[in-house]
């Protein structure tokens, strides 16, 4: 617990919303974190709407014929190929995308020569001779899914019928990433197996939390419970925080009036000052105040009123516009760090953390369910 020892400081003024820790990656998306990449860029921001028609398509044709390639796999579906290419490549956008699924111009990374730059510390040898990264002198992640081009030489497979298996591709590079990601038979519908595929897609706590998340955004936008069943204030309260969708995280950010900059820093080191959004207490505080109901600052605090709603009857108990808590400590209201509000159908409206947006998210996306609170 001494990690997180600076949010007592911040309870006065912050909400104390989670924030993944930093793993040791070495492929294209620890490289590219400080935004030096060509023709491409880190995701921060969008919605399912987001995704090139082309590109969703590529990702149906590829969880249609990933079972050829590898009979094992379960599983497999489109939000999956959509969170991991959201956050590689941000769906391929500013690209174009012909019919066949040739993307141009073509998606590079940074050069992975050890230089340090953005935390690229590991010099790769050229294995490909400059045939699909378009250089011999080193290694440079390629295409949407970001491949090595040694690891793609693995798992790349042609798709579209031509007898190529190109990265640059949209269809051939949305197989091979499902290929890679079904590798040993997994299940990828069990949570821990598809944690455990994506950290295999890159070794770091913080980029598999940053994907999951998006995969449960994509899964949820195809399983939008709606709001035909809800209606007066809690219709306004979740409208209000639906309608904040895509607006960036940020740390200490948002009030009753709306969106803000935020503070330095979170747990992680994360600042807000830049950022006008809201943290997750923040978007809660914003939603509630358009019904007159005005809340406390932290998550903590917010867990203090209206009904409390305990954890052991667990999420099915939880009811529309009810607050959802999440704790270190579950049954220890002091230790609860994270809150969003319930949608209905195990969805929740979620600030989630420092480099995410407010999307729409799973009741178990987020660790240690700590109950609910009824306000209205």
């Amino acid at each position: 617990m001494r990690r997180w020892g600076c949010v007592v400081a911040l309870l006065m003024f912050a909400a104390v919303c989670c924030a993944a820790p930093v793993g040791n990656a070495i492929s294209a998306y620890v490289a590219l974190k400080t935004g030096a990449q060509e023709n491409g860029g880190i995701a921060e921001g969008g919605s399912a709407a987001d995704i090139p028609a082309r590109m969703l398509l590529a990702y149906k044709k590829a969880v249609q014929q990933v079972g050829t390639h590898v009979p094992t796999c379960r599983g497999m579906r489109w939000p999956v190929l959509a969170g991991i290419a959201k956050v590689e490549s941000n769906h391929a956008t500013g690209h174009g995308i012909a019919g066949n699924g040739d993307i141009r111009p073509r998606i590079y990374g940074v050069l992975l020569n050890g230089s340090g730059a953005g935390g690229n510390t590991t010099a790769f040898p050229d294995t490909d001779g400059g045939r699909w990264d378009g250089t011999a002198s080193g290694e440079r992640a390629v295409g949407p899914f970001q491949f090595l081009p040694s690891t793609w030489e693995g798992v790349g497979e042609d798709a579209k019928g031509d007898q190529v298996a190109d990265p640059h591709n949209a269809d051939d590079a949305a197989l091979g990433a499902a290929i890679y990601l079904c590798g040993n038979g997994r299940d990828l519908s069990k949570r821990a197996q598809l944690k455990a595929a994506i950290f295999q897609y890159n070794h770091s706590g913080e980029y598999v939390a940053n994907v999951l998340g998006w995969i449960d955004q994509y899964t949820a936008a195809a399983k939008d419970p709606g709001l035909g069943h809800v209606s007066g204030k809690v219709r306004t309260v979740l409208e209000t925080a639906l309608s904040q969708r895509g607006v960036p995280y940020s740390w200490g950010g948002g009030n009753a009036k709306g969106p803000s900059y935020g503070i330095c820093c979170s747990p992680s080191g994360k600042s807000g000052a830049s950022i006008k959004g809201f943290d997750c207490s923040g978007l809660t505080t914003y939603a509630y105040s358009q019904v007159g109901i005005r809340l406390p600052r932290t998550a903590a605090a917010q867990a203090g009123i209206g009904r409390r709603i305990p954890a052991s009857l667990g999420p099915g108990a939880l009811k529309p516009g009810d607050l959802v808590f999440y704790a270190y400590a579950p049954g220890r209201d002091s230790t609860i760090y994270h809150v969003g509000i319930y949608l209905g159908g195990g969805q929740m409206v979620n600030a989630a953390r420092p480099g995410t947006v407010i999307r729409q998210d799973a009741v178990d996306a987020m660790s240690g369910y700590a109950g609910g609170a009824r306000l209205l």
